[in-house]
């Protein structure tokens, strides 16, 4: 099946695990450039076995000798011949891929700096066999959809069917791609059915990005429900050895596709897993958190996905630092004059359009059409997504007032952006000390679609399952957050100190905020989003101590914890504040500081964000009507940080922060009062002191989701 390449191009960043067992240059199968060195079976035979990387030892790949060749194989990698170049040195030349084998130490050496070590005897996986056909499938409105169809020659049936749709292309959907993706699915023998959604790729029609619902009393009106609609019903008709089950499932965009197949669906849909859906692009997806612009990925993902009907590369410039980028160019409006882009992108249009939450995005948030659970619902998400955090908690809590069969289901986990695809045990520098993708993948996504859609037994999720950090421990939960969490209050004292039932010493603390010179959001250099070497994908684990020394944030401890802190569920910010400027951003930040002397070295006073967002100060009162802040007077402003599974331990400490700038994650806030920030103009960035407060009038908290023992 083919990863939403939002998704897929993260998985390339920053995993080990991309490189070897299941990336496209792996798997993908092509004549190779290199002339083949002509071995014996006892040349061969020598280099044979397990060989596994030891930071990610749930990913081992075989090698063994067959019909005079070298194959490579393993859970997700189909078996692949390789070229001979020596009997110590195979490739996949045309990718760019070499083994280069040490017989002496038992290694393996991938390209120049990857080593995995031999650790057993070959293993041969079950893969079954694919057959792949296209399709141009009719909707009703006379528009063609592009499709690519595997059903499995080597499986009785009737077989289910499973669905994926997509913006970013389908054309490589093959036996390998199903396999490297979702390998348990692929082994439990569905009929995958990948297509392109209008207006990309191969499909015909216009793509219009995160398509509003349409009014579904209009027979003609088309919208991704009434399509996936259709879609089912020809595949119904026209799929051989299909039973008449249909799941759909989907990371990313297709998250979001996935759950608009939920919404008046078609009879024969059983099951959906949207995986990390854009449920809301504005209030807390990919573009808008709390009316705040994302600067870098606004412009990327539209540049992306709307110069063409398939992909553009986003370049800012040799060796520029995307900090430098966007803060020469200014507001939004700046970067598009300058981007050199000829084409009208209707996405970068309705940024400039409707900067606050008006019709035009409202009718995108599908949290609105959430009325009730039509069929079961396995929603998955990442506590450190960097993308789609929002649209699954907000998925499930939409839901689960109307799960009156019990079929609405969440998962969540420390997990990047699509990260429950991969088996790595860390993400950045933290270790959990099992692989939290195989257990979900195996345990969990795989039962949940054999039962509803094969009566199978085996899917015993009773409502949410969540990997608490901390920890490190799967949990179960028959509500989330659990009765066990009891929201408590953590106040901010003009000390700089953090009290927690306890009197809290009254006062204020301030910082200046400069647009001139604002927090940057992760180490620099800044890469585009998608771009080689980029750390997109793991900045929310990123160590904070680069931002807290800084002169322009405010920062709140407590002491050094004596027992166990954990909190499940929900964290709020909660902040009375008063600026000089007439409007201003505030982002807080949850942090777990680690001990000096943590076991891990790598772990030595690390400050990790567990919670963390912004809000813009001018909705404080309304999201469609933003008003002017009073130079001066003190607001409340409160906000989600939102749901968290965490344990602070003994001998760490928590931070909290608030600062007014993080950037060019989000663009600045001129900090005086303009009718549209995509506008603004230089003149109108102005720096302006922040003041927190907290006495008893202005009690300045985080209200945390504190589990009681």
């Amino acid at each position: 099946m083919p990863l939403p390449r939002k998704f897929f191009l993260s998985l390339l960043l920053s995993s080990f695990t991309a490189l070897i067992p299941y990336c496209p240059a792996a798997i993908a199968q092509g004549t190779p450039s290199q002339s083949s060195a002509t071995l014996t079976a006892d040349q061969l035979e020598p280099v044979s076995g397990e060989y596994t990387y030891a930071p990610d030892p749930d990913t081992p790949v075989s090698f063994y000798a067959k019909d005079g060749k070298l194959y490579v194989e393993s859970e997700r990698m189909v078996p692949t011949a390789l070229v001979a170049l020596s009997p110590t040195e195979f490739s996949l030349a045309r990718f760019h891929v070499t083994y280069r084998f040490n017989l002496s130490e038992k290694e393996v050496t991938i390209n120049t700096d990857t080593v995995l070590r031999r650790t057993g005897e070959a293993v041969h996986h079950v893969f079954h066999h694919y057959e792949r056909t296209e399709e141009m499938i009719l909707m009703r409105d006379g528009v063609k959809l592009h499709a690519v169809i595997l059903s499995p020659t080597d499986l009785p049936g009737p077989l289910p069917v499973l669905m994926e749709r997509t913006p970013y292309g389908v054309d490589n959907t093959s036996e390998q791609s199903f396999f490297e993706g979702r390998p348990n699915l692929a082994r439990a023998g569905y009929i995958l059915v990948a297509e392109d959604i209008r207006g990309r790729y191969k499909s015909e029609g216009q793509f219009v990005m995160c398509r509003p619902l349409a009014d579904h009393n209009n027979p003609k009106a088309v919208d991704e429900s009434t399509d996936a609609y259709d879609t089912i019903a020809w595949l119904l008709k026209n799929v051989p050895n299909n039973n008449g089950r249909v799941g759909v499932i989907g990371t990313s965009y297709p998250g979001f596709l996935a759950m608009m197949a939920g919404i008046d669906p078609h009879p024969a849909v059983k099951a959906i897993s949207p995986q990390a859906p854009m449920i809301d692009t504005w209030m807390g997806d990919d573009f808008f958190h709390n009316g705040a612009f994302r600067q870098t990925y606004g412009y990327d993902y539209a540049l992306d996905l709307e110069s063409s009907k398939e992909r553009t590369e986003v370049n800012y410039g040799a060796n520029v630092d995307g900090y430098d980028y966007f803060l020469e160019r200014g507001s939004f409006a700046a970067d598009v004059k300058q981007s050199g882009v000829k084409k009208d992108l209707p996405t970068w249009a309705a940024f400039e359009k409707h900067p606050a939450y008006d019709s035009f995005w409202r009718s995108r948030g599908v949290e609105h059409h959430l009325t009730k659970v039509t069929v079961p619902t396995l929603t998955v998400g990442g506590y450190y997504d960097q993308e789609d955090m929002w649209g699954p908690q907000e998925e499930y809590a939409s839901l689960e007032p109307h799960d009156t069969d019990h079929q609405n289901f969440l998962v969540l986990g420390p997990w990047r952006h699509g990260s429950w695809s991969s088996s790595s045990r860390h993400l950045g520098a933290l270790q959990y000390g099992e692989s939290i993708g195989n257990e979900y993948r195996a345990q969990i996504e795989a039962k949940f679609f054999a039962k509803y859609l094969k009566d199978e037994p085996g899917f015993d999720l009773e409502d949410t399952a969540s990997f608490q950090t901390g920890s490190n421990t799967w949990k179960r939960y028959a509500h989330f957050p659990p009765e066990a969490s009891k929201s408590t209050t953590f106040s901010l004292c003009g000390t700089g100190t953090i009290a927690a039932g306890a009197p809290c010493t009254p006062g204020k603390l301030s910082y200046v905020a400069d647009p001139a010179n604002p927090v940057p959001y992760r180490h620099r250099p800044i890469q585009p989003t998608y771009s080689e070497g980029s750390k997109w994908g793991t900045w929310m684990v990123e160590d904070q101590r680069f931002a807290t020394d800084r002169k322009d944030i405010a920062l709140w401890k407590l002491p050094v914890l004596d027992h166990d802190l954990t909190i499940t569920g929900e964290v709020i910010a909660d902040i009375f504040a008063s600026t000089t400027g007439s409007d201003g951003d505030f982002v807080a930040k949850l942090i777990d500081e680690y001990p000096d002397d943590d076991p891990d070295p790598a772990m030595h006073g690390f400050q990790l964000m567990t919670n963390m967002e912004i809000f813009r100060g001018r909705y404080r009162k309304s999201f469609e009507k933003p008003e002017a802040l009073k130079p001066g007077e003190v607001n409340e402003f409160k906000w989600s940080l939102h749901d968290v599974d965490h344990v602070f331990k003994k001998g760490h400490t928590v931070l909290v922060e608030i600062q007014s700038t993080w950037f060019p994650l989000y663009d600045r806030n001129p900090q005086t009062f303009v009718p549209n920030i995509m506008l603004a103009k230089p003149e109108d960035y102005k720096p302006a002191t922040i003041t927190i407060i907290g006495d008893e009038k202005h009690e300045s908290k985080l209200i945390l989701p504190v589990v009681q023992n």
